[in-house]
């Protein structure tokens, strides 16, 4: 085996790794494939006769590459987007991508990337590298070019803002009867059944990207009304899990038109996150 091929392998071993850190960089499953393989080809061309650990190493060029690409997609938005959600990852019922499973660790649902999409670039990549993968401060602020001190900051800040994403304290089967719960009293138009499974500060986020259906919701009774009107439409659909909890994929004519999953505590829905982009959904792996 040459030089070349060792490498080839050893980058294959730490793929699923990079493609970790790079989905909760970009929260984009294609930018993320891009960025890995973007450190493969820095690889291939680099010199690493002094490299002592080639983990570390990869882990730097992605979260470079990540940052560079979290900061020219800001640089091309004119303006904020009122909607923006990650790519969801998706899986059958009742089973699970061993990479997906690695792209998820930590808990990483929607609603936590959501929040991670607030953070300036410098504060995503301090918080991912270290609160996730336990880089040392100093490494990180090689990358930000700021002090170690400036960096442990910029991790503080994040953290900060992280602390507000709610996490889901129900397990699947829960999930799940809540969810049918919620369906059922849609498609049945009982608005205080739709009430009584909301939090009463629920919010309801729909990226439409382009299409104009992004929406911004809060607050019980006004998701419930917005769920009564989707409920007229008439959806095919099936149970999914979206990033690892209890999801719906719908389906209109026989075509993808949405991914939904939502997020809850103490038996009630508190977050609601729906993909609507048309664009972004046929670009998903929709098999499961």
């Amino acid at each position: 085996m040459n030089q070349q091929e060792w490498l080839a392998d050893q980058f294959e071993e730490q793929r699923p790794h990079l493609r970790a850190v790079a989905y909760r960089m970009l929260g984009s499953l294609s930018e993320a494939d891009d960025a890995v393989q973007d450190a493969w080809l820095r690889l291939s061309r680099a010199d690493t006769s002094e490299v002592e650990n080639l983990r570390a190493w990869l882990t730097t060029v992605v979260a470079r590459v990540a940052l560079n690409m979290l900061r020219a997609r800001r640089t091309r938005r004119e303006q904020p987007l009122e909607v923006s959600l990650p790519d969801p990852v998706l899986d059958s019922v009742g089973s699970s991508d061993p990479e997906h499973e690695t792209l998820l660790a930590d808990s990483v649902g929607l609603a936590l990337l959501v929040v991670l999409e607030t953070l300036t670039p410098a504060e995503r990549l301090a918080f991912v590298l270290h609160d996730m993968f336990a880089v040392p401060f100093d490494e990180i602020a090689a990358i930000v070019e700021r002090s170690p001190e400036a960096t442990r900051q910029l991790a503080s800040r994040a953290r900060r803002r992280v602390r507000g994403a709610p996490v889901p304290d129900a397990d699947l089967d829960t999930q799940w009867e809540i969810v049918e719960a919620f369906l059922a009293a849609a498609r049945t138009g009982d608005f205080d059944t739709l009430v009584a499974v909301l939090d009463p500060d629920v919010v309801l986020r729909v990226d439409g990207g382009r299409a104009g259906l992004s929406k911004h919701v809060r607050g019980a009774e006004a998701v419930a009304a917005q769920a009564q009107l989707w409920a007229r439409v008439d959806l095919t659909m099936h149970r999914v899990l979206v990033n690892g909890a209890a999801g719906i994929v719908s389906f209109l004519r026989g075509r993808p038109f949405s991914i939904g999953t939502g997020t809850i505590r103490n038996g009630r829905i508190v977050e609601l996150d729906f993909l609507v982009d048309p664009e972004r959904i046929a670009h998903l792996d929709l098999t499961v």
